[in-house]
């Protein structure tokens, strides 16, 4: 990718501060450009956690390395999902036509249909300029037609409503991806871990190290590392029988399996399941599994315009047992929930 300025900004315009550590960093030339589309809703930490690498990176080199823009459809300010509100420099019209873009996500993303938004991505993509997204902004790269093909992720919350909105793109459960310059990443740290590998291929490991270091931030060995603890982690157990059931059962949520068929695909007896799930867990194979589907439907709830009887299916349940169960775990039947929660909805006084 291009080393060379894209907008006539002066190269110390904020984008080189002062510090007290430095390292002699080769001179590649003009700064490299990354513009920053905050989208509705936008989860500040993932495109700020991108953007304080580049930042710190300048302040050691003592020169602009790098520089980075924030950008909004119309160049109105835009509210992040945690209430604050920032003004961007530019409309998305004004981003240089090759220039690199990251679409910035966050809570909602399903709701994202904005037209000058989808096909904004479209004609930049199509131009010949860079694209990428943060956080949930695999959204709306998916709704721009540009991740056909490509290895790409997102935060692994908005994993299962993406994959029911877009049955036909697989995303991964890694930190972040990049695959022939499209870049993304879960968001959160993650961003700063894929910043770190821009770094490092640009400017070498040295740089990428002490950056991290002046983050306090400790690397993921690599793009390969995955977004979620293992389940080992989460059940406080190694056993690779128990772990083995467990991921037995987030495979398969709409044709539901019977405890004997999730213990013989796990290699082990019905009675061993059960066994490891009471010890382990404290709960039943079945109760756990339930639970499971249960997370499942009120991730779909939140994030997809699926049905109620829609996601019912998806995750395994008759309609009325779902409502029921529902009712039970999470205090309101789904339609009351997503009833409320659209009659809530975040940052509803600005009408975002």
């Amino acid at each position: 990718m291009s080393l060379h300025p894209t907008l006539p900004v002066p190269e110390d315009d904020g984008f080189v501060p002062r510090g007290a550590a430095h390292l002699d960093v080769p001179d590649k030339g003009a700064a490299r450009d990354f513009f920053f589309f905050l989208l509705p809703h936008a989860t500040m930490l993932g495109f700020t956690a991108a953007i304080e690498p580049l930042r710190v990176a300048n302040q050691l080199a003592g020169r602009a390395l790098y520089r980075w823009f924030t950008v909004t459809v119309d160049g109105a300010p835009s509210r992040c999902s945690n209430r604050l509100s920032i003004t961007p420099d530019m409309a998305l019209s004004r981003v240089p036509p090759r220039a690199f873009v990251f679409a910035c996500g966050g809570v909602q993303p399903q709701d994202i249909t904005d037209r000058r938004i989808i096909d904004g991505l479209r004609r930049h993509a199509v131009h010949g300029g860079g694209v990428g997204g943060i956080c949930s902004g695999a959204f709306a790269l998916a709704r721009a037609g540009v991740l056909s093909g490509r290895t790409f992720t997102l935060h692994w919350e908005n994993q299962p409503a993406f994959s029911e909105t877009f049955p036909d793109l697989t995303p991964s459960s890694r930190l972040f991806e990049i695959d022939r310059g499209l870049m993304t990443c879960g968001g959160g740290h993650a961003a700063t871990d894929m910043m770190l590998s821009v770094i490092e291929q640009d400017y070498g490991t040295d740089l990428a190290l002490i950056v991290a270091d002046m983050c306090l931030h400790r690397r993921g060995a690599d793009e390969i590392s995955h977004q979620r603890s293992p389940d080992s982690a989460a059940l406080g157990s190694r056993s690779p029988q128990l772990i083995r059931a467990v991921a037995v059962m987030r495979e398969q949520f709409e044709d539901v399996l019977t405890m004997e068929q999730v213990a013989e695909r796990a290699g082990i007896s019905k009675r061993q399941l059960e066994r490891l799930f009471r010890q382990h867990t404290g709960q039943t194979p079945m109760r756990f599994y339930t639970e499971l589907r249960l997370a499942r439907a009120f991730a779909l709830i939140n994030e997809t315009d699926l049905s109620v009887a829609e996601i019912a299916a998806a995750t395994g349940f008759a309609a009325p047992h779902f409502a029921r169960r529902f009712r039970a775990r999470f205090g309101s039947s789904p339609h009351s929930y997503r009833k409320g929660w659209h009659e809530r909805g975040p940052n509803r006084d600005t009408g975002q």
